[in-house]
């Protein structure tokens, strides 16, 4: 069996709130912020005693586990996480994407956007890996339901530090399934701890789509869903396409506004302004009135910022914006689309987040 070195950094989940709430600004200020603003300064507590005399004290509901569970959690954002220590926020505002960077800061209780919050110093070194990139295991891991927790199964420091100097996640071929730490004096994502059920599904979905449209193929599905929303597209065949991979519009012809032209790009590597600004042009070559860009490796900062300054000309799609667009017009797809995508729709029990 594998063995890891004790030089190793370990790896962390930080979140940023139950709805992203907090995630630009942690990755615009180079910080891990997290929740818990119902606790004062962390500073103020010496020991984890005195930490969960007060998480009794707020808790409302005075549950003794969640306490304990809550001051785990803190303690661990405070005292556990070390410089250098491999910090994942995956990301709920930004398409498909997990910002990975390596702590750089001891704790403080700072001044956020006029509030103070529990932060720590982030060197984001690539905010906007896909999802995709990563294994299911560890993307199980990335969805457990805490705010801050280590991941420490199926070799997750090497992994990760691998995917955070660029290479692809090589997965874990053993399948041994780890101890549980749950009750120490830290928070480890439990083994038996079920994933973000809805998370799971998508990352799947993401997983499947990634390997079954590959290249070209992925403009075709794009083409697809357009036609489910009662497009008539035109799909370049592969090679040079003039920028425009699919052209589409209404009417028997297609020969009704909106004129559409679309990019798609299959690659994991996000888009940067340079494909947005190509996009413009190709709209006024083809005389087009709309674009849509279409990347599974989602975008750049950049991109999104100036893609929002032409918001009523050009749109981004990632992998969520295309995943969600698919699911929504799942049961319109053609027969032969369907065949390729074979999809279930079930209900299950979406669980709330521990603390956020």
């Amino acid at each position: 069996m594998p063995s890891t070195t004790t030089d190793t950094p370990r790896v962390w989940v930080c979140r940023a709130g139950k709805r992203g709430e907090d995630e630009e600004a942690c990755l615009r200020d180079n910080l891990a912020i997290i929740g818990f603003r119902d606790v004062t300064d962390l500073s103020r507590f010496v020991t984890f005693d005195a930490l969960l005399q007060e998480l009794r004290r707020v808790d409302p509901e005075n549950r003794e586990k969640r306490a304990e569970n809550r001051a785990r959690q803190l303690r661990a954002f405070r005292d556990t996480i070390q410089d250098g220590d491999i910090i994942v926020l995956p990301l709920k505002t930004r398409s498909g994407q997990i910002a990975v960077g390596k702590a750089s800061g001891a704790y403080r209780y700072a001044v956020v956007d006029g509030e103070k919050r529990h932060v720590r110093s982030v060197k984001w070194l690539r905010p906007d890996v896909p999802r995709s990139v990563f294994q299911q295991d560890l993307l199980h891991s990335f969805g457990a339901f805490l705010t801050v927790c280590e991941v420490t199964r199926h070799e997750a420091s090497r992994r990760v530090a691998g995917v955070l100097e660029g290479k692809p996640d090589p997965g874990y071929d053993d399948r041994e399934e780890g101890v549980s730490t749950e009750g120490s004096d830290t928070v480890t994502v439990p083994v038996a701890e079920l994933p973000n059920v809805e998370e799971a599904a998508l990352d799947q979905i993401r997983s499947f789509i990634r390997d079954r449209f590959r290249d070209h193929a992925m403009a075709g599905l794009v083409a697809a869903v357009l036609r489910a929303e009662g497009y008539v597209t035109e799909v370049s065949p592969p090679g040079a396409d003039g920028g425009a991979d699919i052209l589409a519009g209404r009417g028997p012809l297609g020969l009704d506004a909106p004129f559409l032209c679309v990019q798609v790009k299959a690659t994991e590597a996000a888009a940067d302004v340079k494909l947005l600004r190509e996009l413009s042009g190709t709209m006024d070559a083809f005389k087009a009135t709309h674009g849509l860009l279409v990347c599974w490796g989602g975008y750049t900062r950049a991109a999104e910022r100036e893609a929002r300054a032409q918001s009523y000309k050009i749109r981004l799609w990632g992998q969520d914006e295309l995943l969600k667009a698919l699911l929504s017009n799942y049961d319109r797809l053609s027969e032969e689309v369907k065949a390729e995508l074979p999809f279930k729709r079930v209900w299950v029990l979406v669980r709330e987040e521990e603390e956020a």
